[in-house]
């Protein structure tokens, strides 16, 4: 199938090298799971009323951006690669940058506001209900989305506006913005400054609140006597941490660099962590580390088990 002139290339992750049959498998497999691990925390929170606490509601919607994260990038690359049609038009770029920058801001609000839900829980136990109100839990979630919503929006729809050069092809297996801003024919010092400066707004105060909630967490614990209580607490937030470093670190390399330790080839392995491994790692440090979502998944095998034997 041909492109019209208008449509960029995307050129994938290893371009035409002999590791990219390899790597394909290995990410559409990592993909996979990550769909399915984070729609079963989904229908598990969901399922038990155990996990309708605020904790749980806000792993449920970072399941989702994490789901949703996947399905932007990677059914579109598998199509490439099986069908051989690399081409994608300027709207499908678009809602490529718009999804990806809403989810990845998202995300980083959204992991702020869990640094404070474990806060609340572990420095303000007795009045836990009143601080994370049910209220204030959506209100969290709502502003989190929100605010990644209107820098993916800005962001798209400016990276856009700018016109291209003759040569269409991203040398990426996704359109992101910083690859796009090197077949830019015109001066874009303007906007790559506008865009380094939203970066440090979405990334940099999101993860002050966070190492701020996670100093006074570590405090407390330290004040703690029961062994059992800070074995607890520590294991619950190595967890949260071990997400938010793999999350940020990614997405810091790929948006706070300077243009000139900008390496095409590094961005790509870079890009791919945040978009396919760190959704699948989520769930799996939530879940394996966690009592209570095992005790879900049990709970849920063993009625599932029962209704079938049932039907039998």
């Amino acid at each position: 199938i041909g492109n019209t002139s208008s449509d960029f290339i995307l050129l994938g992750l290893l371009g035409h090298s002999r590791a990219q049959q390899f790597l394909f498998g290995m990410v559409l497999t990592i993909a996979f799971t990550a769909l399915v691990g984070n729609a079963l925390m989904i229908l598990l929170i969901q399922w038990d009323l155990r996990l309708h606490t605020p904790m749980y509601f806000l792993i449920s919607q970072l399941s989702l951006m994490d789901a949703m994260l996947v399905s932007t990038t990677v059914p579109k690359m598998a199509a490439d690669y099986l069908t051989g049609n690399k081409s994608i038009s300027p709207a499908g770029c678009g809602f490529q940058i718009f999804f990806l920058l809403t989810l990845g801001g998202g995300e980083c609000f959204l992991l702020s506001a869990m640094s404070y839900d474990r806060y609340v829980a572990i420095c303000h136990p007795l009045r836990y209900h009143v601080l994370m109100s049910h209220k204030l839990c959506s209100q969290l979630v709502a502003g989190s989305w929100l605010l990644g919503g209107i820098d993916g929006l800005m962001q798209a729809s400016a990276t856009l506006s700018f016109p291209y050069c003759h040569s269409r092809e991203i040398d990426h297996f996704f359109c992101e913005a910083p690859s796009l801003m090197r077949l830019v024919c015109a001066d874009t010092t303007v906007f790559e400054f506008f865009m380094y400066i939203c970066c440090i707004l979405m990334l940099l105060i999101p993860l002050s609140l966070i190492v701020a909630s996670y100093s006074l967490i570590l405090a407390a614990v330290l004040r703690m006597h029961s062994a059992a209580a800070r074995k607890k607490a520590f294991t619950t937030c190595s967890s949260h941490l071990a997400v938010v470093g793999l999350f940020y670190g990614t997405l810091m390399v790929i948006y706070m660099r300077p243009k000139s330790y900008h390496s095409v080839g590094h961005s790509k392995v870079v890009s791919v962590f945040y978009t396919v491994f760190t959704p699948v790692l989520n769930p799996l440090i939530y879940s394996m580390r966690n009592t209570d979502v095992k005790g879900a998944f049990r709970n849920w095998l063993g009625k599932t088990h029962a209704i079938k034997l049932n039907h039998i």
